[in-house]
C-alpha cells in the first residue's frame, strides 16, 4: 500500500472528521470520575457521535472490536476494551476515540486523572504529552519519520520511560490505518520523508518500566508485561506546504 496524498478534497474531510474527534474528548472529560465505569462512557461517547454527530465510531467492530473507544487503564497500553470496572481514585486512563464522517477518519486520544495523582503518574504523563508535542513540532515537509521517532524515544529515554515498539501511529484518512507506519523510536535519516498532504497519526505509548507488552485472553487489550503504568497521547496531522496542522487540536492545547 502507497502513501496517499490527500486532495484539498479530501483534507477538508479530514478537518470535519478531527473536529468531531477532539469534541467527543472534550464533551467526555467531565464524565471520567471515580465510580463510573469504562462501559458508561463508552454509551456516552457513542450516543454523541452516532446522535449528536450523525457520526460513526469507527472502532466498533472493527475487526471484532466489541466497543465504540478504547479505554486503557493505568497498565493497559492500547485497545483496552470498555467494560462494568469502575474508576477508582488514583486511576489514570487513555480515552481513545476514532470518528468517521463522509467517509474520513478523526483520530485522536488523551490521558485523564481519576481524583488523587501520584507523582509518578503524573511524571509519566506528562512525558508522554511532551513526546507527543516534541515529534508534532518536527513535522514538516523533507522530514524522515525516523527523526521523529529517534527524537521521541530520546526524550522518553532522558527519564528513565521506555517507549512500546510494538504499536505505532499510522496514516489515516479514508483507511483507519494507511501507510506509513509512524514508529516513536528509529535512526536519524531512516523511514518515508514527509510530503505536504500527507495525513498519519503520531501516538505514543510511555511506559514507567521496561518497555515489553503482552496482549491478553480477549486478544486485544495490550498491557505492560511488568504491570508498570503507561500513557499515551494521540493527535490526527495534516503536513502543510511549510510545517503541520494538527486536525484534532483541542482548544485548551497549544503546541
Amino acid at each position: 500500500m502507497a502513501i496517499i496524498i490527500k486532495t484539498p478534497e479530501q483534507i477538508e474531510k479530514m478537518r470535519t472528521a478531527g473536529r468531531l474527534t477532539m469534541e467527543v474528548l472534550e464533551m467526555i472529560q467531565p464524565h471520567i470520575k471515580k465510580g463510573v465505569t469504562t462501559n458508561e462512557l463508552n454509551q456516552i461517547c457513542h450516543d454523541y457521535i452516532v446522535n449528536v454527530q450523525k457520526a460513526i465510531p469507527a472502532p466498533l467492530d472493527y475487526h471484532g472490536f466489541p466497543k465504540s473507544i478504547c479505554t486503557s487503564l493505568n497498565h493497559v497500553i492500547c485497545h483496552g476494551i470498555p467494560s462494568d470496572k469502575k474508576l477508582k481514585d488514583g486511576d489514570i486512563i487513555n480515552v481513545d476515540i476514532t470518528v468517521i464522517k463522509d467517509g474520513f477518519h478523526g483520530d485522536s486520544s488523551k490521558m485523564f486523572f481519576v481524583g488523587k495523582r501520584s507523582v509518578l503518574a503524573e511524571r509519566l504523563v506528562k512525558n508522554a504529552q511532551e513526546c507527543l508535542y516534541l515529534g508534532i513540532r518536527m513535522v514538516k515537509p523533507g522530514v524522515h519519520l525516523g527523526d521523529i521517532g529517534h527524537a521521541i524515544a530520546q526524550h522518553a529515554h532522558a527519564e528513565r520511560f521506555s517507549i512500546v515498539e510494538e504499536y505505532c501511529g499510522h496514516g489515516i484518512g479514508e483507511g483507519f490505518h494507511e501507510d506509513p507506519q509512524v514508529l516513536h523510536y528509529g535512526k536519524k535519516g531512516t523511514g518515508p520523508v514527509l510530503e505536504e498532504g500527507m495525513t498519519f497519526t503520531i501516538e505514543p505509548m510511555v511506559n514507567a518500566g521496561k518497555r515489553h507488552s503482552r496482549v491478553l485472553k480477549d486478544d486485544w487489550t495490550v498491557v505492560t508485561k511488568d504491570k508498570s503504568l503507561s500513557a499515551q497521547w494521540e493527535h490526527t496531522l495534516l503536513v502543510t506546504a511549510d510545517g503541520v496542522e494538527v486536525l484534532t487540536l483541542r482548544p485548551d492545547e497549544n503546541i
